[in-house]
């Protein structure tokens, strides 16, 4: 585990100087963390309330690592050498989705290393907001089912999925039951989504924590079935969801789509612990390296070459 404390700026620069150590090593120009959190202040303060408060949906104490102005946190990520990230938003009721995209164009427009993010909620006028997004350059959408309480097979996203397959534009979604069950979590619906749309490229948060082997199913089902690796194998999660020792095997097979996702700032601990957790699974420096840069690099068209 990291030997470094999160936060401050006191500690930033040996905590960076972690990160970077770990990115040379393994000679990759830089990390592309595809699930890291931006979003309006207003809602950030609510999205820290609640997990100051541990409510339903987070289940257990939450401690922010990275409680910082928005400018910091994008220091943070640059100087940890994260080259391309994104701006997980999402909405929990109507009414909301548009008015998030509009602040993520915004986000993107000012902050170039940003991949342009994107959300939508099951409402009459989600496809027009959608393609909306995607002419003014939306590159990934955030799909939270767990917070949202939908589910994804509700007839009003089938226009979205359709442009989101038709444009092969990469969906982040938060569909597996950790850290605690929704209404509409687990494979189940899902698959059935997939089902209907085989060709979309979902990536599927948190490995699909706590139904890693299902989601696993799912990925070697279809093609453009991703997963990101956000708070797996990290102490916090392996407390009350471990990674099962029989599916590692199957990870490593899988080593073209798993990608590094790390929910910051929204962190209970370093950011280099997410890394270090992955190094100590025992798979090798390829598959770290393709993990950490090169699947979501080529996932999303960005420069590949290695310094």
């Amino acid at each position: 585990m990291s030997t470094t404390k999160a936060g401050g700026n006191g500690a930033r620069e040996p905590e960076a100087g972690e990160v970077r150590e770990f990115v040379q090593r393994l000679g990759i120009p830089g990390l592309v963390d595809v699930h890291t959190h931006f979003m309006p202040r207003n809602v950030l303060d609510k999205v820290w309330a609640y997990f100051d408060s541990a409510g339903p949906l987070v289940g257990r104490p939450w401690p922010i690592a990275y409680r910082a102005e928005e400018d910091e946190r994008v220091a943070f990520l640059r100087e940890f050498g994260v080259l391309a990230f994104t701006s997980m938003l999402y909405p929990h009721k109507p009414g909301m989705a548009a008015w998030l995209n509009d602040w993520s164009a915004g986000f993107a427009a000012r902050t170039p290393d940003c991949l342009h993010t994107a959300t939508f909620f099951p409402e009459a006028g989600a496809p027009g907001y959608v393609r909306q997004a995607l002419d003014r350059g939306a590159r990934v959408f955030k799909a939270h089912v767990q917070v949202g309480g939908y589910d994804p097979n509700d007839r009003l996203l089938d226009g979205v999925w359709r442009l989101l397959e038709d444009t092969a534009t990469p969906v982040v979604a938060h569909c597996a039951s950790g850290p605690v069950p929704g209404p509409h979590t687990g494979p189940g619906p899902v698959g059935a989504l997939l089902a209907r749309h085989p060709r979309l490229r979902l990536i599927v948060a948190h490995l699909g924590m706590p139904e890693y082997g299902e989601f696993l199913d799912l990925a070697e089902r279809y093609e453009g079935v991703h997963l990101d690796t956000t708070m797996a194998f990290t102490d916090f999660s392996e407390e009350t969801a471990p990674f099962p020792a029989a599916e590692l095997k199957r990870l490593a097979g899988l080593s073209d789509r798993i990608l590094l996702g790390t929910d910051f700032p929204n962190i209970p601990y370093p950011y280099a612990h997410q890394l270090h957790a992955l190094e100590q699974l025992g798979l090798g420096d390829d598959w770290l390296r393709a993990v950490c840069h090169d699947n979501a690099a080529r996932l999303f068209a960005l420069p590949s070459r290695r310094s």
